[in-house]
């Protein structure tokens, strides 16, 4: 087993979650100092939100097809495709709009922040920043952190308003109904709560995303070939964290 997967071993699990905490109350503690880098934020909210735009349309779009797809021929034999829309809707907005923008932003944005704090790290870039008496959580991790913490609930609604759209198509071909039968499906179906769920959990995959990647660069040793070992190890943590959080908020959620 090579070193950057050993990091993932469940021996040392536990000390990672405690070093992630640890990084969670010191960007806390850096959120109410002044002053703010609005600058920085914005750069960050450019790079993790609309940079990842794309990825998370197309996602979104397919998703939702072929969600609809599946339904509309599951159900055709008892007689139920007109309910479609519903059940597409329904898990869009739940689970798998928040669910699969997380993994697929995670990946890129998580992996991005770790390859370029990795580098500062390794060119010691980040003790200089201490040298010179500012403070890199601030300077680096919380303007990421807020960044992704914001990106998320935006990207997520995005995904699912492309989602449906994307299985309107397809329930409009596949079982013959309007586009305003399915939209007035989607909309007694989705309530509000329904969509508090999704865009509770996207906040909390946001931050996830930020600290975990942050948190993986700022501790990156062993020069270039460190840099890309820990990137590895980024992904594969975001994505256990992002899945195995779905299943505590969702019991949470539905217990409220």
């Amino acid at each position: 087993m090579s070193e950057g997967w050993q990091g993932l071993a469940p021996a040392r699990f536990l000390g990672h979650l405690g070093a992630v905490a640890i990084l969670s109350l010191r960007t806390g503690r850096a959120l109410l100092q002044r002053p703010f880098e609005r600058a920085a934020l914005v750069d960050q909210l450019d790079s993790a939100g609309i940079g990842s735009l794309s990825v998370t349309v197309l996602t979104a779009i397919f998703t939702g097809m072929v969600m609809a797809l599946q339904f509309a021929i599951g159900l055709k034999p008892y007689g139920a495709s007109l309910y479609t829309g519903s059940l597409v809707s329904d898990g869009l907005v739940r689970e798998l709009g928040p669910v699969l923008t997380a993994l697929l932003v995670g990946g890129r944005v998580a992996a991005g922040m770790t390859a370029e704090l990795g580098s500062m790290a390794v060119s010691e870039q980040i003790d200089a920043i201490r040298a010179l008496g500012a403070d890199p959580i601030k300077k680096l991790v919380l303007p990421r952190v807020l960044a992704c913490v914001i990106a998320m609930p935006l990207l997520t609604l995005i995904a699912d308003i492309v989602g449906c759209v994307g299985g309107m198509f397809v329930v409009m071909t596949q079982v013959g109904v309007t586009a305003r039968y399915y939209w007035v499906q989607v909309m007694d179906t989705v309530q509000v709560h329904d969509l508090g769920h999704g865009l509770g959990k996207s906040v909390f995959f946001g931050f996830c995303i930020a600290i975990i990647g942050c948190w993986q660069g700022m501790t990156t040793t062993g020069g270039t070939a460190g840099v890309g070992r820990a990137t590895t190890v980024t992904v594969v943590f975001v994505s256990i964290t992002i899945l195995a959080a779905d299943w505590l908020l969702t019991n949470l959620f539905w217990a409220l």
